[in-house]
Formats: structure tokens, C-alpha cells, sequence
């Protein structure tokens, strides 16, 4: 039975900013207070969908949202019968306000939900969690749209788009940002590694000191219950508070997979070895085929690098002939040690053997590289029909 990987890429709105709104993103914080260029944005986002297109690759656009969001600033307490009112009244009593009212953070759709295919869940439909994205002011208003949004999109009986977790500290969900599917090939039930910052119910874990923890453990279970995954291909690994602290505010800035790849930093995971052992373990016996991991060293490229760079926020994607293409934003040609490790990967023996850099300086300037600005979802042909197809 034949499945695609569809990205849903966002589309930048003409409220795209810098205002620093994403404590604990090195980026949005280092561009804080400068011009933005919505414009440019959009056309950047837009030329990276059609290189997925000329890859002969699945692409899609979800919409942007309404802004500046009228019913938060309400929801907030702020008067006016008309909306240039009521940005007014918002502007002279909060700034605050009207930076969080205008977010186009949307943009960054890998934020959106969570998605596991059917061909991963006891019950044989696609399920969709939103995320609530409640650990951010300017993010957790996108969580009731988004839901809107992606119900509309899929609309069918194959489709079960959940519901976002409930807002609460110890629920904080990032959406795909913090999951990754590797499998044999995307018609195959696969394997679901969902990775958190926190975990609500052990106080004693460690924790970063620095930056905050975006996603935690309690939610990650949560999805992958109402997901209906097999608990026996079902992970749960803690990011590293080291690289939280050094920038890392979501799991796709340190680690990407696709099918039987797996690229990671050392760094990224508490008790990476054993972690990485049992995946494997689990991956052979599973497929009867060996994972194929590319683990990057400090040594070779630090983690201050891989987070200037944003190497690990490539897209990684299989082309048609069946080998696999790093989008990567063009940063990783100006980081020389990120250069010298994509041109390692491309020399050694696994299926990636194309990169493709992408100049994204509007969205990378608010921390949001490749893999940010878009949501994959693995399709079987019978599911096709019913996505909607504006």
C-alpha cells in the first residue's frame, strides 16, 4: 500500500516581528527590537516549498492565522467597538499586549500538532493532537485555530484530530518539535520517540537552570495514549538540560529523523547511550534492519555551533529514488565546523547524499529554521481523498 510524507508548510503573515517574545531561543532574543521584512519572509518560505516540489516531494500550505488576535486582547481586558480601537487602548496600557497580539508565530507549523499515522495506531486511523503551546503568552492563543484549521483540512472518517491537551504547567505541549518517527519506509508501522524537558512528577530529575523546559513528560504520554501507539515502539527520552541551556528550546534543534535515519548531537539526551542502544535494539528486531545513526561529537561540532547554525533543524526527506536530501538552512555554510559535518555526512555510508541550502534569514532571525516551518504527515493513497484539497 503505497503512503507520502505531505509537508505542511506555514505561510508568513504580514505581522511577522521581532519583538523577543521566545525566552530560552538565543535567536529571537539577539534580533529583539529590529525591522523584520514580512515580505521577504514570505518569498523565503515559499521558495523552500517549491525545492520540495522539484525534489518531487508532497507540499502543502496551512494558512495563516487572524492578526493581530482581537478576542485575546479582549480576553485580556481591553476595550474599543473597533479593532483599531482596541489595538489603541492596548498599545497606550501594554506594548506587551500588542507584541503578543501580532505574533506570526504560527509560521512555524512543526508547532502546530503531533501527528502519528494509521499505520502506527491500534485502532488504524491518523490521529492529531494540537498543541497547546501553553508555555508561551504570544503561542498558547494559536491552540483553538489551529484546531479549527487542521479539522478542516482533515476532514475525513480516517482522520481523529484531538482536542488540545489542557493548558496547565504540567501539560505544556510543543507539538511536533519535540517527536520524531523512524521506520523502514513511511508505509510501515513505525517507531514514535516523543522527547520532554520536564517531568511534573519526578521533582527530583534533572532540570535545566538556565532556560525553561518547554515540554514535559506528562504531556508526551498523554498524546501518545489518545495517539492509541504501541507502548512497545513508544519512547520517552529526556532532552538534555545542558543543551536546553545552551539554546536548545525544542528537540528539532538537536536531532532530525527520517525513515531509517537518525541524526543527533552527543549532547542531546539524558543517558544518550542507553537510549540510543534500545532504539536500535528495537529498530532491528522490528524491521531486520539495522538503524542507521549519524551521532555528531562536541569535539567536531559544538553545541554552541549547532545551535548558531541550526544543522539539526535541516529538513531531512526522501526523494522518489528512494535517497534522502538535507534542507538546510544556509547558516551551516558559514559555521565551518557545521560545514565540515554535513560534508562528513555526505561522504559517509547512509542514504543522505544531497544538501540543499536555503537562505531563511527572516524566520532564522526569530529562531525558526527549515524543519520549524513545517509539519509532516505521512499519508496512505486511501487517505489522500480526504484531505481537503484547497
Amino acid at each position: 500500500m503505497a503512503a507520502w510524507e505531505i509537508n505542511f508548510d506555514g505561510l508568513v503573515g504580514p505581522t511577522h516581528n521581532y519583538a523577543g517574545l521566545s525566552f530560552g531561543n538565543l535567536a529571537s532574543a539577539e534580533h529583539r527590537n529590529q525591522s523584520s521584512h514580512p515580505r521577504q519572509a514570505a518569498l523565503q518560505g515559499l521558495k523552500k516549498m517549491r525545492v520540495m516540489k522539484k525534489l518531487g516531494l508532497q507540499q502543502a500550505v496551512l494558512p495563516p492565522m487572524p492578526r493581530p488576535g482581537l478576542s485575546f486582547l479582549r480576553g485580556m481586558g481591553v476595550g474599543g467597538r473597533t479593532a483599531i480601537e482596541l489595538v489603541e487602548n492596548a498599545w497606550k496600557d501594554s506594548p506587551e499586549l500588542v507584541a503578543n497580539a501580532f505574533s506570526a508565530a504560527n509560521m512555524w507549523t512543526a508547532n502546530a500538532a503531533t501527528v502519528s499515522p494509521s499505520a502506527d495506531s491500534i485502532d488504524r486511523r491518523t490521529h492529531i493532537s494540537p498543541a497547546n503551546l501553553a508555555s508561551t503568552l504570544h503561542r498558547g492563543q494559536e491552540a483553538e485555530f489551529t484546531t479549527e484549521i487542521l479539522r478542516q483540512v482533515f476532514h475525513g472518517d480516517r482522520f481523529l484530530v484531538h482536542d488540545p491537551l489542557f493548558k496547565n504547567v504540567a501539560l505544556t505541549d510543543e507539538g511536533a518539535a519535540n517527536h520524531t518517527r523512524l521506520t523502514a519506509s513511511h508505509d510501515q508501522a513505525g517507531l514514535e520517540l516523543f522527547v520532554y524537558g520536564t517531568d511534573p512528577c519526578d521533582p527530583q530529575s534533572n532540570q535545566p537552570t538556565h532556560f525553561p523546559a518547554r515540554q514535559t513528560k506528562l504531556a508526551s504520554q498523554a498524546i501518545a495514549r489518545r495517539h492509541r501507539l504501541d507502548p512497545s515502539k513508544t519512547f520517552f527520552w529526556q532532552q538534555s538540560p545542558q543543551a536546553i541551556d545552551a539554546g536548545v528550546f525544542h528537540n528539532d534543534v538537536i536531532s532530525v529523523g527520517n525513515e531509517n535515519v537518525f541524526l543527533c548531537h552527543e549532547l542531546a539526551f539524558v543517558d544518550q547511550p542507553s537510549c540510543l542502544s534500545r532504539l536500535k535494539d528495537v529498530f532491528q528486531q522490528t524491521f531486520g534492519n539495522d538503524l542507521i545513526l549519524v551521532e555528531l561529537c562536541e569535539q567536531d561540532l559544538p553545541l554552541a555551533d549547532a545551535v548558531a547554525s541550526y544543522l539539526f533543524n535541516s529538513q531531512l526527506v526522501t526523494r522518489p529514488d528512494g535517497k534522502m536530501t538535507l534542507i538546510c538552512p544556509s547558516d551551516c555554510e558559514k559555521v565551518a565546523s557545521a560545514k565540515r559535518a554535513i560534508q562528513r555526512i555526505l561522504a559517509e555510508p547512509n542514504p543522505i547524499d544531497q544538501a540543499i541550502f536555503m537562505d531563511l534569514r527572516q524566520s532564522m532571525n526569530n529562531g525558526g529554521g527549515p524543519a520549524c516551518l513545517r509539519l509532516r504527515v505521512v499519508v496512505q493513497d486511501y487517505e489522500l481523498e480526504q484531505i481537503h484539497s484547497a
